[in-house]
């Protein structure tokens, strides 16, 4: 008679469970509620600041630092492509060597040039995930408080590997296992698989959208490489993101002008 009782018990729990699901759900509910009430709100479309750009993508203070080698002077819309990088001899030789033009002529921006490409940028912010996603729908999808995976269930992407945390409304996010970012848009920094990259991602005043990202990597560079990203808001008639396959893309970067259409081309 006991041990029957001792398995009535559960059963009659599971019982009452299932029939009073609405509890469940409202403590849920009032949980959620109040985690999403602590988190910052970025919503809306952001765009990289000081991005002007020419035809080819190029704002004129990269195009500067191009040709000395030195850091843009002022925060562009290219600061991750990697020109002024502490980079060490395997750097130097790839950056002599990266893909030729064809800028957005390219599969799409990858990480981490995503963080820092012409098209706007955001954010969709819960508990337990943040995706940010850029308008031709490359995504970072940062795990809220989950550890990387084990070596054995990791492999380099486009996109990496990303998880991450709350420091007070700092969004801090470690990204590892990216493909050198260069074999996909020719723009990128021509950084190792190994590479690793820290982003700290906040709000310094109203409107104004920071990101400090840092990136290690041994086998290109010779000290970790720190680079200071920010963003604005979109105008306010800007309400959504375009896409816009890079097939239809008829920039010629390397002229500074628009190609005819394809039939025309065609018929030369």
């Amino acid at each position: 008679m006991r041990r029957a009782a001792s398995i009535a018990a559960p059963v009659a729990a599971a019982i009452l469970a299932a029939a009073c699901p609405a509890l469940g759900h409202a403590q849920s509910a009032g949980s959620r509620t109040q985690a999403f009430a602590k988190l910052p709100d970025w919503s809306g479309l952001w765009l990289t600041e000081g991005d002007e750009t020419s035809i080819g993508g190029l704002p004129q203070g990269s195009l500067d630092a191009k040709e000395t080698g030195k850091p843009a002077a002022k925060n562009t819309g290219t600061q991750l492509y990697g020109f002024g990088a502490p980079w060490n001899e395997e750097g130097k030789r790839r950056q002599a060597s990266r893909k030729g033009n064809g800028n957005r002529k390219a599969d799409g921006w990858g990480f981490p040039m995503m963080m820092n490409a012409a098209p706007p940028i955001q954010f969709f912010i819960t508990p337990e995930k943040v995706l940010i996603i850029n308008g031709y729908r490359d995504v970072t999808d940062v795990r809220i408080g989950e550890q990387h995976p084990s070596a054995d269930d990791l492999w380099p992407t486009v996109w990496g590997d990303s998880v991450g945390h709350w420091e007070g409304d700092t969004l801090v996010i470690d990204t590892i296992a990216v493909k050198n970012p260069n074999v996909y848009f020719h723009g990128a920094p021509p950084l190792s698989d190994d590479a690793h990259y820290v982003q700290r991602i906040r709000l310094d005043k109203p409107g104004h959208l920071v990101d400090d990202m840092t990136i290690t990597d041994p086998t290109t560079l010779t000290q970790p490489w720190t680079v200071h990203l920010s963003f604005v808001p979109a105008d306010k008639d800007f309400g959504r993101m375009v896409y816009d396959v890079y097939d239809n893309d008829r920039t010629d970067s390397e002229n500074g002008t628009i190609e005819p259409p394809k039939d025309e081309q065609q018929g030369q």
